[in-house]
Parts: structure tokens; sequence; C-alpha cells
């Protein structure tokens, strides 16, 4: 834009021209013979031409400002780091299988890298390879989870502990978090008395309990409030 606006080019002409070229669009006949006139050269409106799409400077400086950002929270402020990143993916997160530690994690890591060596990966298949690579990071570094605690742990968001984080209660697979969300409201009124209880008050379904069982949240809960008497 500046080069064009130097060469004599109106500012507003100059600007929506470049848009166009960044978005990659190129530029207008008639475009094309005012910058002409204004003595732009061939090559510069031939290479306009052939963008596909161009990063704006200012575009760039924020990108690398936020990468100094995000670099220097992760060195000094490790656990904050990675609880931003984990919340932000619960959904793809899965705590049954990050609970079992550093050599698990290796161990997929080594199937997937393997995986991609003899074809290309899906994207669910390299979503799961980039979240693997750092929760070994994260375990690398000498940091742990705890299981998604049914009274303890958020809806959505990681709770940093001292030693590592707290899993949300979504980032169990098969709990979603309009259902993470409901069971938070509804220990709000207590705890729950059995596993029956907990389904009517949060209106769970079965896929959900069945989840919720299989990381241990319900462990320790009956599964009705009715007694049998002898």
């Amino acid at each position: 834009m500046m080069y064009l606006i130097h060469h004599g080019v109106d500012a507003l002409k100059s600007f929506k021209t470049m848009e166009g070229v960044r978005k990659g669009k190129g530029i207008k006949p008639d475009v094309v013979d005012d910058l002409k006139a204004h003595g732009v050269e061939d090559w510069y409106i031939d290479s306009c031409q052939k963008i596909k799409y161009l990063f704006p400077r200012a575009h760039a400086t924020a990108y690398v400002m936020m990468a100094y950002r995000i670099a220097y929270c992760k060195v000094h402020y490790p656990l904050a780091y990675y609880a931003a990143y984990f919340s932000k993916r619960t959904e793809e997160f899965d705590a049954n299988e990050i609970i079992k530690g550093q050599q698990h994690i290796k161990n997929k890591l080594d199937e997937l890298d393997a995986l991609a060596d003899e074809r290309k990966l899906d994207v669910k298949e390299s979503d799961r390879l980039a979240d693997y690579q750092v929760v070994y990071e994260y375990y690398l570094r000498g940091y742990n989870f705890e299981r998604a605690n049914l009274y303890e742990s958020a809806a959505e968001d990681f709770i940093i502990k001292p030693n590592g984080l707290l899993m949300a209660l979504s980032s169990i697979d098969g709990v979603s978090e309009a259902q993470a969300k409901s069971i938070v409201a509804a220990r709000a009124d207590g705890e729950f008395s059995s596993v029956d209880d907990l389904k009517t008050r949060a209106g769970l379904n079965k896929t959900t309990i069945a989840a919720l069982k299989s990381h241990g949240c319900l462990d320790g809960l009956q599964e009705t409030n009715q007694f049998t008497l002898f």
C-alpha cells in the first residue's frame, strides 16, 4: 500500500487495491491503467496478479507479539500455560488416555509417528498427535494430572494444583460441556446421595454415567437411595 502511495496513487485506492491483492483477487484492469499512469512498474503489477494471499505487516507483527507472549508464559508460568491450552481443547482431550502416564503417551506418539510414515494423517489423527506432543512435554517437565473429581473439578477449565492440573469434567470422553456444566450446577445444592440422585439432579444419561464411572468419579457413591431390609 505504501509503495503505491509513494507513487502518488490515492491513499484509499491504494488500500482497496492491496486489500484485493491480499485476498488473492489481483488488480482490476481499470486500476491497472491508473497504476501505470502513476508510474508503477510492470513487475510490481505482475507480481500482485500472481499473489494468492498476502500477510499484512501489522498482522505479522501481531502474530510475532502473541508468539512471544505465549513463549514467555510457557517458560515462566508453565502450569498457567498448560491449563489454558488444555481447557481450550477439552472436547479433544481424552482424560482416560492421558491419565495413564508419560510412557503411555510416548507409546501413542510412536504409533502416530509410525502411521504418519505410512500415509498422511487425517485431521483427527493430526490433532491427536499435536495434543499428545504437548501432554508428553508436560509430563517431561515433571507435572502430573489429577483425575477429574465430581465435586472439585470445573466443567471446562483445568485447575492449577501444586504440582500439576486437576482435569475438567468435560475432558472425560463421553461427558459433554453441557453435561459437565449441569453437574457443577447440581452439586451447588449439596452432595449427591447416590448415582441415581446425580443422574436425576444433573439430567444425565446412561452414557455419561458410564463415562464418569470409567474415570473413577463415582467411586464410593452407592447406586440408589433404596435400602434393603433383612
